[in-house]
């Protein structure tokens, strides 16, 4: 994406008509610095005539050493030979006149370019490093998916891990509503980017929710076509963005959950003490041993576990053959918080349910380094998987 350093609200608008309206704008270098730390995808920068030529220049050669794929681009009142000088000597990309949009518009494609030509290397390094992601899943609606999804995701951000949640419940998504979000860009919007799924492009779909936890919302129109492969892509090349990816999916084996089993590191499954729930997590759980998804890469969480129903936490973990991980007690204060469109261990986070999730989450990142022996394995699950895809498992 790109970013505008500029006070002139006129200035901003005639950029904004040039570049689009999702350029991101901030009123000094000091606020620019914070945004690049938090994107360090970003390609290119567009300093405004507010900014002063000195400190323009400065900016722009350690740039040149700490971010080279980043294009620093300046706009000035007028342009002549000294200036243009000594804007270059410092590792300016272009110097522009303020009224020469289309230039500027043709200068930020020249940005994107190199910056994706220059990211190939970076991203073939990253690989070895890539984040960890956390597949939330249940067959049964209204067990607190979402709940558990949301604040595991903030829980991770809290405890000064980069997250992404993404929404892949892509009919009925609840994420972006549970967080509070209106979101300008959705899943929907993939197929702007033209196939071409990148670290640039995904950051421009994010939503900030807070300073580590970005989302990428389900769509908001019913009826909506994700492609499943795009979706593959898209969390391949988040783990390489993020320490932490979080996925909600829907209650379905659906080809979007999938693509997620594809690239999890771990898989909470969420039920609560109610037969309905245990017959589908049941059913869930030989279709995950036939994907040879290993169990002891499954996290079992238990919500509304005090509940005196007729069915004890014990009955229900002999039944599916898997131990809880954590038992969530009843508690009106998350219905409170989700709600509100808050993450109970945000709000609250002395609740002794915030004080689980935030524990549980801490033990889930610590547990998601792959086993060595894992490695061998992982081509025959994604195997399994496709042959289940073919078979139309829904």
């Amino acid at each position: 994406m790109t970013t505008l350093v500029e006070q002139d609200p006129e200035m901003i608008r005639l950029v904004r008509e040039e570049l689009g309206a999702d350029v991101t704008v901030v009123d000094s270098l000091d606020k620019l610095q914070e945004h690049l730390d938090q994107h360090i995808h970003e390609f290119a920068v567009v300093l405004g005539t507010s900014v002063e030529t000195g400190a323009a220049c400065v900016f722009a050669e350690a740039s040149r050493i700490q971010r080279p794929a980043l294009g620093v681009i300046m706009l000035r009142a007028v342009v002549d030979t000294d200036l243009l000088a000594t804007a270059l000597r410092s590792g300016m990309r272009d110097v522009l006149a303020a009224d020469d949009l289309v230039g500027l518009g043709s200068a930020v494609g020249r940005a994107r370019t190199l910056a994706h030509a220059m990211s190939g290397t970076a991203d073939r390094a990253a690989e070895a490093k890539d984040g960890a992601l956390f597949t939330v899943f249940s067959t049964k609606g209204g067990v607190g998916k979402s709940m558990v999804a949301t604040n595991v995701a903030a829980s991770l951000a809290d405890q000064g891990h980069r997250v992404c949640i993404v929404d892949l419940d892509v009919q009925c998504g609840d994420v972006a509503i549970m967080l509070q979000l209106t979101p300008m860009h959705t899943l929907a919007d993939l197929t702007q980017l033209s196939g071409r799924i990148d670290p640039s492009g995904i950051e421009s779909l994010l939503s900030q929710h807070s300073e580590r936890l970005s989302v990428l919302a389900a769509p908001v129109q019913l009826e909506t076509h994700v492609q499943p492969d795009q979706v593959s892509s898209v969390l391949a090349t988040l783990k390489t963005m993020f320490d932490a990816v979080v996925v909600d999916t829907s209650g379905a084996f659906d080809d979007h959950a999938l693509a997620a089993l594809d690239h999890s590191d771990m898989l909470i499954v969420v039920g609560t003490l109610d037969i309905p729930s245990l017959k589908s997590l049941k059913l869930a759980a030989g279709t995950l041993d036939l994907l040879n998804f290993p169990r002891e890469r499954w996290r079992l969480v238990l919500n509304r576990a005090d509940s005196k129903v007729g069915l004890s936490a014990k009955e229900f973990e002999e039944t599916l053959g898997v131990n809880a991980t954590i038992s969530l007690p009843s508690s009106r204060d998350v219905l409170a918080a989700v709600n509100r469109g808050e993450a109970i261990v945000r709000s609250n986070s002395g609740h002794q349910i915030s004080k689980t999730l935030a524990g549980f989450a801490g033990q889930l990142y610590a547990d998601a380094a792959p086993a060595p022996a894992q490695d061998a394995t992982s081509g025959s699950r994604r195997g399994s998987r496709r042959k289940l895809r073919m078979k139309k498992v829904s």
